[in-house]
C-alpha cells in the first residue's frame, strides 16, 4: 500500500496524531478513536495492523500489552515522495514572485 493510501483514512491519520505525541498501549488507542469515531474494538486493531504493515508503527510486547508508536521509515517515506515534487513547486512558486515583483515594479 502507498504511503498516501495509508494516510487517506481519517482513522489511521488520527492514531497516528496519538502516536505523535508519544506510545500509547493498544487499549489507550482503541478507547480514543472508538470515542471519536464510533467504531467497534477489531475496526480500530485493524487499522493498527495497517500502520504497523506499512512502517508507519512498530509495536512491542510489554507483559500482556502491547505498546504502539510511531515508526519513522512511513512517514519519511511519504516526505521523500513529497520531496521530489517540491522542486517542481519551488520552481513555480518562484516564477510566481518574479512576475509578483515586476508587477509591483511597473505598478506603484
Amino acid at each position: 500500500m502507498h504511503a498516501f493510501d495509508v494516510l487517506g483514512d481519517p482513522v489511521r491519520r488520527r492514531i497516528l496524531e496519538l502516536l505523535a505525541t508519544g506510545e500509547h498501549t493498544a487499549g489507550q488507542v482503541t478507547e480514543i478513536v472508538r470515542a471519536e469515531f464510533g467504531i467497534s474494538q477489531p475496526a480500530v486493531s485493524q487499522q493498527l495492523k495497517v500502520l504497523r504493515e506499512n512502517g508507519f508503527a512498530t509495536v512491542r510486547k510489554d507483559g500482556t500489552r502491547r505498546i504502539y508508536a510511531v515508526d519513522p521509515a512511513g512517514p519519511s517515506d511519504a516526505e521523500k515522495w513529497l520531496s521530489r515534487l517540491r522542486g517542481f513547486w519551488s520552481q513555480r512558486l518562484d516564477a510566481l514572485d518574479t512576475e509578483l515583483a515586476r508587477g509591483r515594479r511597473r505598478n506603484p
